[in-house]
């Protein structure tokens, strides 16, 4: 028992795992299903919204690959948070964390079940639900490179689709190929009501999607542990970051929209099934929903990996059980796996009698904590910067623009709040969310009490 207390974390993880994680944990779901909404909500003004966005989330990853460099005994950012914000923010943070993923994992393993159900219509939906999570989770005990190999394979399957898309887009815009909406050309971004055909309020509410879509794109942040090479690894999945949305989100989006003009576009199905259909593919439905089908598994894996690392490095920081904070001997975290596992389950079970509108209050809290996480993130390398000058000279791999892109990002952040705030489903959340901090304030000081 003392040996496996003295493990540590296996680093399993390789360049190419790394690699396919960070541009998975870019591409959501919300590109494959969501995007015609956000087109619908903003037009072609879509592109830019995705451009800011994409920047701000360059610079927060900028910042949290220049910490976890700053000290490679850093298994996840709750480690740096305990460092430079005090045990109290490590634990109302990573407590946070893990509610984030286990509200995401929730979603979309429910989300799996309704996607198998498109195939099979007479399968309950929670039977595909529970056979998906028994074999994520059998995959990560296994060992870490499994669920490396795992994201791969997941990633690859959106990154074919996604280019599939922009290679065929692209030959019927050349092409001057008719749909039932007109002609394809790149003439109709801008000549169907210009860029921002809904005016700048359409442009500023869909950021409220935008930002959402990116949500899951620092948990290349909590491979540090288990990569293999991490100096070299991690800054090479950051600098990518950039020419991956440039490619994938509005690479993609630009060719949807030049094909059909952005008010064509049904906002009730995928994009993407429209332009594969318009090309005469019979199957483009089925193949869709099998992309969004690894989407919400890979989602799903990512939400099972994630929880049982923050509860890991919670335990070592004492702010979890200790006995989640034993490996096996292939160095997994196993306690913590089968403890997110099941409330993950549990919250399935609770999605599929619960109301609709209950499991959107509980994604749009996600959404403000994921916000709150990027906040902390930034704050804690604002103090590094400030506390470790020696330490942050020797490190290569610094974030540009210091200090003036912190509070950049912070005002950004502000402004997303303030969005999310405009929307009447999402306002509820607003009101919610400090209630998950006040408990968790609270369980932290019986739990001080308790140790005192």
């Amino acid at each position: 028992m003392e040996k496996s207390q003295k493990q540590d974390l296996s680093r399993g993880l390789k360049n190419r795992h790394v690699q396919l994680l960070a541009i998975g944990g870019a591409i959501g779901t919300g590109l494959f299903l969501g995007s015609g909404r956000s087109i619908h909500l903003a037009g072609p003004s879509i592109l830019f919204a995705y451009m800011i966005t994409g920047v701000i989330c360059f610079f927060i990853m900028r910042a949290l690959g220049e910490l976890l460099l700053s000290n490679l005994n850093y298994h996840s950012f709750v480690d740096f948070v305990h460092d430079y914000l005090g045990n109290k923010a490590a634990f109302i943070t990573g407590w946070t964390y893990w509610f984030c993923w286990i509200s995401l994992a929730m979603a979309d393993l429910t989300a799996a079940g309704l996607y198998v159900q498109y195939w099979f219509p007479n399968i309950a939906q929670w039977v595909p639900s529970l056979i998906a999570l028994v074999i994520l989770l059998i995959m990560n005990l296994t060992a870490v490179k499994l669920f490396g190999e795992m994201e791969f394979w997941f990633a690859l399957i959106k990154i074919i689709a996604i280019l599939a898309l922009i290679i065929i887009g692209t030959f019927m815009i050349i092409k001057g190929f008719s749909t039932d909406a007109g002609a394809s050309s790149f003439t109709n971004l801008w000549s169907h009501g210009g860029w921002f055909p809904n005016g700048v309020k359409g442009f500023i509410l869909s950021f409220q999607m935008v930002v959402f879509a990116f949500t899951g794109i620092e948990l290349v942040g909590l491979t540090a542990g288990e990569t293999e090479d991490p100096e070299r690894v991690i800054p090479k999945a950051i600098n990518n970051i950039p020419i991956r949305i440039i490619i994938f989100y509005i690479g993609a989006l630009l060719v949807i929209m030049s094909i059909y003009p952005w008010n064509s576009i049904n906002p009730e199905k995928s994009p993407f099934v429209q332009v594969f259909a318009a090309v005469g593919i019979a199957a483009a439905a089925s193949i869709v929903n099998f992309v969004v089908l690894t989407s919400a598994a890979s989602a799903c894996n990512s939400g099972i990996f994630s929880t049982s690392r923050m509860v890991y490095s919670l335990s070592r920081e004492g702010n979890a059980s200790k006995s989640m904070g034993k490996l096996t001997s292939n160095g997994v975290p196993s306690n913590a796996l089968f403890v997110s596992s099941v409330v993950i389950f549990v919250s399935v079970i609770l999605n599929y009698v619960m109301p609709e509108g209950v499991f959107v209050l509980i994604t749009s809290v996600s959404t403000f904590c994921f916000i709150f996480i990027w906040a902390i993130i930034v704050i804690c390398h604002l103090k590094y910067r400030k506390t470790n000058v020696e330490l942050a000279k020797k490190n290569k791999f610094k974030m540009p623009f210091y200090p003036i892109m912190n509070y950049i990002i912070l005002g950004f952040l502000a402004f997303v709040i303030g969005v999310l705030a405009l929307n009447e489903e999402t306002r509820v959340a607003l009101i919610v969310t400090p209630v998950w901090f006040i408990i968790l304030g609270v369980i932290y000081k019986i739990l001080q009490s308790k140790k005192n």
